[in-house]
């Protein structure tokens, strides 16, 4: 049986400050560092093993998973352009308490997050969840019966999860929040709102 786990990158620059991110390319903070490193001992006293890590090729994602695969003393991890964010358009570097003048009525309101749908240039969720499928097929016809790692970002964190499942993204979208450096399990021996491994403690969202 193949499991999938999938772990956010820890806070970055971007997200100390407010600012959409996207496919910006900020570095993690000092917070950063240490959710990244408290997530990756959480895994190694788990017992948790993983056959291949994979990352996002951004920074704030491959910093991760650098600490959690040289904490496990296993491989580096291998970057893979299907974990890329989704890409925010015209609202990248744009301050997050802007979303909601700039987007609407094309948003949609959750607890904790502001999401919106279709500016300019950006990845809608229908795009990310056919590229969640990619990648998807991709690990079932590499790594079929591994446990594999898979370390990316908030928005397409969600929808591979979305993409396994077989959820709408909508509501998966409003279903739980996906926290820097929180873990999660996809499974076929694991329900959906069974995903969450580990919460850690968080600065922002």
């Amino acid at each position: 049986m193949t499991k999938i786990y999938l772990a956010r990158h820890g806070q970055d620059k971007d997200n100390e400050m407010g600012i959409l991110n996207g496919h910006r390319d900020m570095p993690l903070t000092e917070i950063g560092l240490v959710q990244a490193n408290q997530v990756s001992l959480k895994i190694k006293d788990s017992g948790i093993h993983f056959d291949k890590v994979y990352s996002s090729p951004l920074q704030r994602a491959y910093q991760t998973a650098k600490i959690i695969t040289d904490c496990l003393q296993i491989n580096s991890p291998e970057k893979n352009d299907l974990l890329i964010e989704r890409d925010f358009g015209i609202m990248s570097g744009k301050p997050i308490k802007d979303i909601t003048e700039l987007c609407s009525p094309d948003i949609l309101q959750t607890d904790t997050i502001t999401y919106f749908l279709s500016p300019e240039g950006a990845e809608t969720f229908s795009q990310l969840i056919d590229r969640a499928n990619k990648l998807l097929e991709f690990i079932e016809s590499k790594h079929a019966g591994q446990n594999i790692l898979l370390v990316t970002h908030g928005d397409c964190g969600k929808m591979i999860y979305a993409a396994y499942y077989k959820l709408d993204w909508q509501k998966v979208l409003t279903m739980f929040h996906f926290g820097n450096s929180e873990l999660l399990l996809l499974s076929e021996y694991s329900a959906p709102e069974d995903s969450h491994i580990f919460n850690i403690k968080q600065h922002n969202h």
